[in-house]
């Protein structure tokens, strides 16, 4: 390929178009009217226009993006995640078109789209399953009786779902019917596709999931895991890579589960395959993601393999360059999400300028962003403005280096979640290892940043009261870098 067009915004725009550079290859962005001044706009040798600020004007419209990638001759696609990356209509109009997508086939992502339809095809392969019903519930009778024989709590989930839409937990047989008809409502709401289905409630779980790469020759193989377990509402937060839990025979067995998952589609470029793992470390199939992940970063540093060139390579119809034992785990990563909300109101989303913002550097420190100081955060998008990731010789290396560089990230002029990000690496359960999907429940609440600040500003004025017993001359100079201190450090 000479030229690819990215069908997406923001850092994640960006990190492909970097990729494609070292490649010699051409890039061309596309932008909505609150992306005008975007830095992928002005990173790309091209750039189109293709509507308003909402997204369903502008970054949905397929009919835009092929037009586009007509307009500028480019010749594939790199859909990125979100917006229309795993979205079969849009892959098969791609290929409909005469280009190329840079991702799976629209047949893999349409059985790996609907949780039911990828369960019967793992299951062709003897993938480990959560016990429950195969197919979508239509007699609330029956369904009721099969939960009473896996046994209570159970979850009922959307057959199309993400994101904890349509999805709810049972206690009680009593229950059941009305969580169901809400888990219905909810799914037809959000999805359009009322389906439903019943899995025992696995009660501590960790979100273990496995990364993959499958070329057009055949060939499928596994780049290790990724723990993703502290979320909040179902939504990822902290990433890391290798899980701190796995055992080398885990690791294996999970991969080689990964791999299969991926076969039984005959899935091509870079996929991610989902695992919840039990107190016991017993694992299970949880769904396939037929796309590159936000995380991917971490599976990068700890395997030194660039998952966007390969995608773009395999897409080119070129063969893996590297087998399964070629493979190694080098080192330890870790990624936070840095999100505009206010981890102390409930994760509410936060717009604004960023009014002040200065990156963290250093060794070891990668920052995927697509923002700088004086713009805005719209509105309109999701409100991540950049992944922190952190890389080290060994676990421990790798979360000192992310304590340090989320007190070197400065920003001002929003809210963000530098500083639960700080808490989760310095807590005992993270830590340890000893945590689950239950993270942000069980030890999270807005009082401990509270205290966190009232900690800090009392530093900050135990040192004032101490420069104030120095000369004269010297305390103008060092109560302004103190009161620079205490603001930064209450805005971040």
């Amino acid at each position: 390929m000479q030229k690819i067009l990215i069908a997406n915004r923001g850092e994640i725009a960006l990190r492909i178009m970097r990729s494609a550079r070292e490649m010699n290859i051409k890039t061309v962005a596309v932008y909505s009217a609150a992306d005008r001044n975007a830095l992928h706009v002005r990173y790309a040798d091209e750039a189109v226009f293709i509507g308003e600020a909402p997204s369903n004007q502008s970054y949905l419209v397929i009919d835009k993006i092929i037009a586009a990638c007509k307009q500028t001759g480019a010749d594939g696609i790199h859909p990125g995640y979100g917006f229309l990356s795993e979205n079969a209509a849009f892959a098969r109009a791609v290929r409909n078109a005469g280009l190329i997508l840079i991702g799976p086939s629209p047949e893999a992502m349409e059985v790996m789209g609907n949780k039911l339809s990828a369960k019967a095809a793992a299951m062709q392969y003897n993938i480990p399953m959560v016990p429950g019903t195969e197919e979508a519930i239509t007699n609330v009778n029956e369904a009721k009786q099969r939960a009473v024989e896996v046994g209570f709590p159970i979850l009922i989930k959307a057959a199309a779902g993400g994101g904890g839409k349509g999805m709810r937990i049972v206690d009680r047989v009593e229950d059941f019917e009305e969580q169901m008809q809400l888990a219905v409502s909810e799914a037809t709401s959000a999805f359009g596709d009322g389906s439903v289905f019943i899995e025992r409630y696995v009660s501590s779980p960790k979100h273990i999931e496995i990364q993959v790469l499958g070329d057009t020759h055949g060939n499928i193989v596994h780049l290790f895991e990724r723990d993703c377990s502290v979320q909040r509402r179902h939504q990822k937060v902290v990433e890391e890579a290798p899980s701190s839990v796995l055992t080398p025979q885990i690791r294996e067995r999970m991969g080689q589960c990964a791999v299969d998952v991926a076969r039984s589609v005959n899935y091509t470029g870079a996929g991610t395959v989902e695992f919840i793992m039990d107190e016991q470390l017993n694992f299970y199939f949880l769904e396939m993601n037929t796309r590159l992940q936000v995380e991917h970063p971490v599976t990068e540093l700890i395997t030194g393999i660039d998952l966007v060139k390969e995608q773009i390579r395999v897409a080119s119809g070129e063969a893996l360059s590297f087998t399964q034992n070629d493979l190694k785990i080098n080192g330890h990563a870790v990624e936070l999400r840095v999100y505009a909300e206010d981890p102390a109101n409930n994760f509410l989303p936060d717009i604004g300028t960023l009014q002040t913002y200065v990156t963290p550097k250093g060794p070891g420190v990668r920052v995927d962003d697509g923002f700088e100081q004086g713009m805005e955060i719209p509105i309109y998008y999701d409100p991540m403005i950049a992944k922190l990731v952190t890389y080290g010789k060994d676990r421990e290396e790798a979360i000192e280096r992310m304590i340090r560089a989320i007190d070197e990230y400065i920003i001002t002029g929003i809210t963000t979640t530098l500083s639960f990000g700080k808490f989760v690496m310095q807590h005992e359960a993270f830590r340890s290892g000893n945590f689950d999907t239950h993270f942000v429940k069980k030890y999270f609440t807005p009082e401990v940043l509270n205290e966190d600040n009232e900690q800090e500003a009392m530093i900050a004025a135990l040192i004032m009261e101490r420069l104030l017993s120095k000369p004269q001359n010297r305390v103008a100079a060092a109560s302004s870098e103190v009161t620079a201190w205490v603001k930064n450090r209450k805005e971040i």
